[in-house]
């Protein structure tokens, strides 16, 4: 009893002091230019990210994807997701400075939007809907678009596994970004209440799920979570897909597409694993489009355990 009491403890002393080298990380990031503190990150995140036992997963999992493609390009594709990556931090940092975005400015800023008349739209006719995303690009900054143009959307995210970590950036987030929903085992209830309520939710779709349904991404087994499809079910919302995009120079574009076509059964019935296999689908073409702005290192394809 006592060996797994001071096993906890150290285990708790351990992601202590994780976060405040984090916090401590980020406190010193705000001191830069953001440029400055995005790119020193970037440089940081793609020296460490081969050192780490997670390379050796993102490599498998892009050899597994691109299995066309040379060994030369697989490993820079890797550098500049962990890149990516090491951006990301930096940007979240910033997130309220980087979002410049003005449509009545002549110029183009930082941040250019793709969709304001579907934004528009449904900020002006309410009603239940959802919006679909990936972890590709800063796809923090699609809420805080939400959010900028007056769009009420309840975000379903997944905290930090790192407890004194997660509550800092809850706080952060629901600061900027409007309704959170950290995701548990009672989050599908508070979705299914913002739906009924005639608002919109955010899910992000590209998340490994063990107990999910059946599917292929890239051509690989996967489990898919369900819980779009089966609301889609049961409200019969509408469904956009939306996610941002790096561009050079430091810039991003956000982009809110139409309504898919919701797979169906003979009876009218929403097909949940059809639904399911859509979304895999669509963030597909995404990532092949933009492969180096993915997170590889997730273990999507649960092959961990065999590396």
């Amino acid at each position: 009893m006592l060996i797994t009491r001071l096993v906890l403890a150290a285990d708790r002393f351990r992601q202590w002091a994780i976060a405040q080298f984090v916090l401590l990380l980020l406190s010193v990031l705000k001191l830069l230019p953001p440029d400055a503190a995005i790119n020193f990150m970037d440089r940081v995140a793609r020296w460490i990210g081969p050192k780490t036992r997670r390379h050796r997963l993102t490599l498998t999992n892009l050899r597994n994807a691109f299995p066309e493609k040379g060994e030369a390009e697989i490993k820079e594709i890797a550098l500049e997701s962990w890149g990516n990556m090491g951006r990301l931090a930096a940007e979240y940092v910033f997130l309220d400075r980087l979002f410049d975005f003005d449509p009545e400015r002549a110029e183009p800023g930082r941040v250019e939007v793709s969709g304001i008349p579907l934004f528009m739209e449904l900020r002006d006719n309410p009603r239940p809907f959802i919006v679909f995303t990936a972890h590709s690009g800063n796809f923090e900054m699609l809420p805080v678009a939400g959010s900028a143009f007056g769009l009420e959307v309840t975000v379903l995210f997944r905290p930090p596994n790192n407890p004194y970590l997660a509550d800092k950036v809850f706080e952060f987030r629901k600061a900027r970004m409007g309704n959170l929903v950290p995701s548990h085992a009672g989050s599908s209830f508070a979705l299914a209440r913002q739906l009924e309520r005639g608002g919109g939710v955010g899910v992000l779709v590209d998340q490994k799920f063990r107990k999910g349904l059946k599917t292929k991404f890239f051509g690989r087994d996967v489990q898919t979570n369900p819980l779009l499809a089966k609301l889609v079910r049961q409200f019969n919302c509408e469904v956009y897909p939306a996610r941002c995009i790096r561009l050079p120079g430091g810039r991003f574009r956000l982009e809110l597409e139409p309504a898919v076509e919701i797979p169906r059964r003979a009876d009218g019935s929403v097909d949940v694993t059809a639904t399911a296999q859509m979304l895999n689908d669509k963030v597909e073409s995404w990532v092949r489009e933009y492969p180096g702005q993915w997170l590889w290192y997730h273990d999507r394809w649960h092959i961990k355990r065999n590396l």
